[in-house]
């Protein structure tokens, strides 16, 4: 286990990073011996440097939702990470949204469902249907996940192990809104779809289904992995459920138009 002064060392690094839009390389080939629980704690220590420049908390994001991207990761259960308000963009139906690229050094974009808690959900034994009572309304959400920890390693172009993602926020660097406001008791969760055009190709289709069979269950699993820390989530918080979809790259000039049918279509650009 890494000591408090290495912590706040890479936390540091981290934070360099996300400013300097250089990339780092992977802690876990410097620190071999590196551990998931250092990765939260690093994780932990960046984003207190986060809250300590002003900014906020909004939410919580869950990433390797999918069996193929936790095989590849060598894990057996989804990561996680934090939601600050500065990375929120809201698109207004009918029009295309900008997003500044400078605001990212690697973005790509990836396609899911929000939850909008409107009570806290407090760990160890969170169910599925807590989480459902909990819920004010489900969003479509686009997540932008970035790299400060370089995804492949510049002399030996391996990629970064999960230790190295859950250090950086479990890749989390921005997230849009702006769909429909559904009902999780009366919408059939796992059978909400989108199709994700770049550039008017669809690069991406998919269904919720895909998180875990049930996007809800990875915000019962969330709650549940807060508590040994003492953490909750909290009434007003947004919690993103996990991507159904691959990653797609962004660059400037790119056109995005997530359509997810009844729940609503998000079109963004990066300038």
């Amino acid at each position: 286990m890494f000591d408090d002064s290495l912590i706040q060392q890479l936390a540091a690094e981290l934070n360099q990073s996300e400013k300097s839009g250089v990339q780092i390389e992977h802690f876990s080939k410097r620190f071999p011996g590196m551990t998931i629980d250092d990765g939260y704690r690093i994780n932990r220590a960046w984003m207190a440097l986060k809250l300590a420049e002003g900014h906020t908390v909004m939410g919580h994001k869950i990433g390797l939702t999918s069996r193929a991207m936790q095989q590849a990761s060598q894990i057996d259960e989804p990561d996680y990470g934090t939601l600050l308000e500065h990375m929120r963009y809201t698109c207004t139906p009918g029009q295309v949204l900008d997003i500044p690229v400078k605001n990212f050094i690697a973005p790509r974009v990836e396609v899911e469902l929000a939850f909008v808690l409107k009570h806290e959900l407090r760990g160890p034994n969170v169910t599925v249907a807590q989480v459902l009572a909990a819920t004010d309304y489900v969003t479509p959400a686009i997540e932008i996940i970035d790299s400060r920890i370089e995804q492949f390693d510049r002399q030996t172009k391996v990629m970064r192990k999960v230790f190295d993602t859950i250090s950086d926020n479990a890749a989390n660097a921005g997230i849009v809104l702006g769909g429909a406001h559904v009902d999780p008791n009366t919408t059939n969760l796992p059978w909400c779809g989108a199709v994700l055009r770049q550039n008017g190709v669809v690069e991406e289709t998919g269904l919720a289904a895909g998180v875990q069979g049930d996007p809800a269950i990875g915000v019962a699993w969330l709650a549940n992995k807060l508590a040994p820390w003492g953490e909750h989530l909290q009434a007003g918080e947004v919690v993103l459920a996990g991507s159904f979809t691959r990653p797609v790259g962004a660059k400037a000039g790119d056109l995005f138009e997530a359509d997810y049918g009844p729940l609503g279509c998000l079109q963004f650009r990066f300038v």
